[in-house]
């Protein structure tokens, strides 16, 4: 029986773009859902995110029973989980956007606004850029170098770089993954990123860390 991978819908991504990406990277059951059931018997599970932080977070946590159907499939379970620009942040211990708002503190750090050093630099940060990877490899093969899609102006800064998988540079570096155990994240858009990204998700559907 093939795998069932839970799309997490919580009124806060891109899900249908989302969906076809990983249809087209292979996945043959893909459940849009909500469903605190579902995502207790689900083998993979990717979060998406677009908009605030603090809209996506209280988002999640207005449906009831789902977060912790997410935390005892993916931090007990061991279920493969993915998180996609909002959906990774939200990782976060706390994010700072439109005040403070508490993460799922699965890896410790918070989500701040990027610094303009440069009137060069524009913010949000828009169009393909290069990820690079660190001398640690946290999330074992998943994460490639290459240039992907980004689109957001605040960014993940993490309490231990061991966390970092890695990195892109925007006026300064900024964290363009993450990985802990069965934990990963990303903050460009696979489902944006052309063959990369479907590369990713490709891996990220064989994954077994």
């Amino acid at each position: 029986m093939s795998e069932v991978l839970a799309l997490i819908d919580y009124g806060a991504g891109n899900l249908h773009s989302v969906a076809n990406a990983l249809k087209a990277a292979g996945a043959e059951r893909v459940e849009i859902t909500a469903n605190p059931d579902v995502v207790r018997a689900a083998d993979r599970i990717v979060l998406p995110g677009v908009g605030s932080f603090k809209a996506c977070a209280e988002g999640l946590r207005a449906i009831p029973r789902l977060v912790e159907a997410m935390t005892e499939r993916v931090r007990i379970g061991g279920a493969p989980f993915l998180g996609i620009c909002v959906g990774m942040q939200l990782l976060a211990s706390r994010g700072l956007e439109h005040g403070v708002t508490p993460g799922l503190d699965w890896i410790g750090g918070e989500v701040r606004l990027m610094e303009r050093t440069d009137p060069a630099i524009k913010v949000p940060h828009m169009g393909w850029n290069d990820v690079a990877l660190g001398l640690k490899d946290p999330a074992s093969g998943l994460i490639k170098a290459g240039e992907a899609y980004f689109l957001h102006s605040y960014h993940f800064v993490p309490d231990d770089g061991a966390d970092v998988a890695a990195m892109t540079d925007h006026g300064g570096g900024l964290v363009a993954a993450l990985a802990r155990d069965n934990i990963a994240g990303v903050q460009f858009h696979p489902e944006k990123s052309q063959s990369y990204g479907l590369a990713l998700l490709e891996r990220f559907l064989e994954w077994k860390p």
